[in-house]
């Protein structure tokens, strides 16, 4: 019988495990369409260590984002295997998958999904209140004044600016000390000024949380910032180098 229970959660901040938080091993990915199946990702073995920076490079349809989505259980594998802090969910079951993002996984995606009728605390907190956490305000307040929004905690998203409501998506994403950060082209909606804004806050926060990143981006630049940078084409990787950032 498969065991598709999810380790217990790390006490905050103490991330101690030194095997990888995300290994792929010939991880493949098909989805179906007018024309058939279609290969979205084509046998991509990796393994991510705990703390480490890695940006994700590739031109459009190139399979970042499938990329990004397995490693979050969130689309499943047609074939080969991935561990995720140190859990198979390969088959792992849809709730199993759920309780092991909540603990273990922030996401930050390109859209914000910030819920329009909650203010920013309420945001933050939301995914903590419905797994029953006591103290889901006040760590949604913590994590608010870590992004530099505790003086938002009461305004609704639409009286944010685009920037301050990439950064409520950052103090969701972070609120739990999450072990694995996974952003999906975080400043793709912002201007220039308002993204470096954004992706400081990330990277302070990601290093704060002693947490693994994972930045899927189309600016090489940016993924420069990150000790390592993946290259993607046509569903495989095609380059897997160190950066500068990584002597630093």
């Amino acid at each position: 019988m498969t065991d598709h229970s999810v380790s217990s959660p790390s006490p905050k901040g103490a991330h101690q495990s030194t095997a990888p938080v995300i290994m792929l091993d010939e991880a493949r990915l098909a989805l179906s369409s007018a024309e058939g199946m279609v290969e979205i990702l084509r046998g991509i073995s990796l393994s991510i260590e705990a703390g480490e920076t890695v940006g994700v490079l590739g031109p459009s349809g190139a399979g970042k984002t499938s990329l990004l989505m397995i490693m979050a259980g969130l689309e499943s594998l047609t074939g080969g295997s991935i561990r995720l802090a140190e859990n198979d969910i390969t088959t792992m079951g849809e709730d199993a998958l759920a309780a092991l993002r909540r603990d273990q996984v922030g996401i930050v995606f390109q859209a914000f999904r910030l819920i329009p009728s909650m203010t920013a605390l309420q945001n933050v907190a939301v995914p903590m209140e419905l797994a029953g956490r006591r103290d889901a305000d006040e760590m949604a307040a913590t994590a608010l004044e870590a992004v530099g929004l505790g003086h938002r905690k009461t305004h609704l998203p639409d009286q944010m600016s685009g920037g301050e409501q990439q950064r409520v998506a950052i103090a969701r994403a972070i609120a739990t000390r999450p072990r694995i950060l996974l952003a999906d082209e975080p400043t793709g909606n912002l201007d220039s000024g308002t993204s470096e804004k954004v992706i400081a806050t990330l990277f302070e926060e990601t290093k704060s949380a002693g947490a693994a990143l994972v930045l899927v981006t189309h600016d090489a630049n940016l993924a420069e910032r990150c000790e390592r940078v993946l290259t993607i084409e046509d569903g495989r990787i095609v380059g897997d180098r160190k950066t500068k950032a990584s002597a630093a």
